[in-house]
């Protein structure tokens, strides 16, 4: 199984690796470009299609593996492909509809991002939407929080994590590889756990995942050439809350962890507090939430006096130690669950005094 996740990673890795300069060029010719403005940090205009690269990147590896375990179940598997990786077909296979439902969601969130780069769509309107598609994925797919309190309840947790995950990607999107990197770092952690809880569907999805992310990161990172624009930040917070959903965060032997279902909550502190904290920024202004403006975590720290690449390595080192501590919540006694807790608030309070502390002597 090593070397097939290997080869999901290196696919999704390698697309998105020629796809993303490929995407520049066409967005050059459509005039697919974010122009310099007010909330701008650069002085040029940028392609803005980065995020159609990533996407080709997760679906054609992803529905091409659908399709030959179909095929497969049904005319036998290829002796080259080797019992044991042989023995997980059928499943694939069983596990197609809901793969392609969650795909069908993603497409539905990338073609809105790319309509929103093009024409700037109102932000209730964006909102509504990507309700609509939470709460169809979660009902047809059965992406689901919180099971054991019931649908009434597990439904609606699940929709509202969705959407503030794909929207907290969508607002980090404001730095040169901020959202692209923190994602590959919430992804890997992700990745690890799902591997560590024995599971095999959801691995398979964050290797493309996270191989989309690394093949488009190089084109990224400061000095970008291209950007990903809504149509990939809004894609990879879909994803992400998507899959960490579909992650089981309870060890081996037991049915329900009480602490295993603060891991996601902790896993995306960043984003989160990011979010949070710049809608709270802008209500106390009297500003609209939902208009972008340049309070962003990133921005913020840059008004400290950090370059682009240091404010970017502080906010990557904040995601690894939230993700390293989200990793380990699952697998811990009570005490160290309570610890952990402590730790990343401690970490995002830190944060907060450093970014907000420069009053008067």
């Amino acid at each position: 199984m090593f070397w097939v996740g290997l080869a999901a990673l290196a696919a999704a890795w390698w697309i998105a690796l020629w796809a993303t300069p490929l995407s520049a060029r066409v967005a050059v010719r459509i005039g697919q470009l974010d122009r310099p403005g007010r909330r701008s940090l650069h002085r040029a205009p940028m392609p803005l299609l980065g995020g159609s690269a990533i996407f080709a990147a997760i679906l054609l590896p992803g529905t091409l593996a659908l399709a030959l375990a179909r095929v497969w179940t049904a005319t036998g598997a290829p002796a080259w492909l080797g019992a044991q990786v042989a023995g997980y077909v059928p499943n694939a296979a069983a596990q197609a509809p809901r793969a392609l439902g969650i795909l069908a969601g993603a497409a539905a969130v990338h073609v809105l991002g790319l309509i929103d780069d093009r024409r700037s769509l109102p932000a209730w309107s964006k909102l509504l939407v990507e309700l609509a598609v939470a709460a169809a994925v979660v009902i047809a797919c059965d992406v689901r929080l919180l099971t054991i309190a019931g649908a009434g309840v597990s439904v609606p947790v699940t929709v509202l994590w969705i959407v503030a995950i794909t929207n907290a990607f969508n607002l980090l999107d404001n730095m040169d590889g901020l959202s692209a990197g923190v994602a590959a770092i919430c992804t890997t952690a992700l990745l690890a756990t799902s591997i560590a809880t024995g599971q095999l569907f959801v691995p398979a999805w964050l290797l493309l995942l996270l191989g989309a992310l690394l093949g488009f990161l190089p084109w990224n990172l400061p000095a970008a050439r291209t950007y990903m624009g809504d149509a990939g930040s809004l894609l990879i917070g879909y994803f992400l809350g998507v899959l960490s959903v579909l992650v089981t965060y309870v060890p081996p032997g037991r049915t329900y962890d009480l602490y295993g279902l603060c891991v996601p909550l902790v896993l995306m502190a960043v984003p989160l507090y990011d979010m949070v904290s710049v809608v709270v920024l802008r209500i106390r202004r009297r500003h609209n939430p939902l208009v972008g403006d340049r309070r962003h975590f990133s921005h913020r720290l840059l008004q400290r006096g950090l370059s682009v690449r240091a404010a970017l390595l502080v906010i990557y080192l904040c995601t690894a130690t939230t993700t390293i501590a989200a990793s380990l919540l699952w697998r811990v006694g009570q005490t160290g669950a309570i610890l952990l807790l402590a730790q990343t608030a401690a970490l995002l309070l830190l944060v907060a005094l450093l970014e907000h502390g420069g009053g008067r002597r």
